[in-house]
């Protein structure tokens, strides 16, 4: 039994082997495959007037997914050293989340049903099971060191955004006032961010000259938003790579730039250090 278990543990937990990496992409496809049925389900019963047997259709569905994450759960609680652990962990409440649906409608009818098809939908969540194999790809890694390492940068400049929302929504609020669609501070400070993000849904607009060199101000502002945060990236990531080639120099003729997979040094065949890809 403690060898099932072991065994059990690697193929649901442990994603460096292959059988785990094959197990967690089933996972997030029955999931996404889940999710499709709902919205095939949810169109099909607003457009159409499905009979008794399209109906039992999609409960026999519903029920077969529900008892896949159902007994997964239940393997994963078993297999894991401490139960109650994983229970509260996140990827332990998103599991729970995919199985609820349908014991949530059958115990209590009244207050699923109004949100039975949301609950289900956020199955796509469960998709997110499948980032986690990204870790053994060298790109996903070099990407989110680089966002690690530019933590600081990016905080600092959406801090300083956020304060300019503040700033120019109380600006529109006073300029602009209720008569314009400012009703309030919150609302004055929605249409800054959708200003400065350039969206620009036209639902809220300011009516003064004040308020249209304000709003012509944040649509300048906008463009930093996706510039600043882009070049901050981009010269981590360009460090990381030369870090990384760096890393992977040849010990013998100290040539750089090997490929993350090789072996051996392409210019004088040695061997080369580990990559800690």
């Amino acid at each position: 039994m403690a060898m099932l278990r072991s065994r059990l543990y690697y193929r649901l937990f442990d994603q460096r082997t292959r059988s785990g990496r094959r197990f967690e992409a089933l996972c997030g496809f029955i999931a996404l495959l889940s999710v499709v049925v709902v919205f095939i389900e949810s169109g099909f019963g607003t457009q159409y007037h499905p009979s008794g047997y399209q109906r039992m259709i999609f409960v026999g569905l519903e029920i077969g997914f529900t008892l896949l994450f159902t007994a997964e759960y239940l393997l994963r609680l078993w297999v894991w050293p401490n139960p109650a652990h994983y229970a509260w962990s996140v990827w332990g409440i998103i599991d729970l989340l995919t199985l609820l649906p349908l014991y949530v409608l059958l115990l209590w009818p009244e207050f699923a049903l109004s949100y039975v098809y949301l609950w289900r939908a956020m199955r796509a969540i469960r998709v997110f099971r499948i980032l986690k194999l990204l870790r053994i790809m060298p790109a996903v890694n070099s990407l989110w060191r680089s966002v690690v390492n530019a933590r600081h940068q990016l905080i600092l400049f959406y801090s300083f955004i956020g304060i300019v929302m503040v700033i120019a929504g109380a600006l529109m609020y006073g300029i602009e006032g209720p008569e314009s669609g400012f009703k309030t501070l919150g609302t004055a400070v929605y249409w800054a961010v959708v200003t400065v993000t350039t969206v620009g849904y036209g639902d809220i607009t300011p009516q003064t000259a004040a308020g249209r060199l304000v709003a012509s101000l944040l649509i300048l502002i906008g463009y930093s938003v996706i510039a600043i945060p882009t070049g901050i990236l981009t010269a981590q990531m360009t460090t990381e790579l030369q870090n990384r080639n760096k890393a992977r120099a040849c010990p013998k003729c100290k040539t750089q730039g090997h490929e993350v997979t090789a072996k051996y040094c392409n210019k004088c065949g040695g061997a080369l250090p580990k990559s800690d890809e």
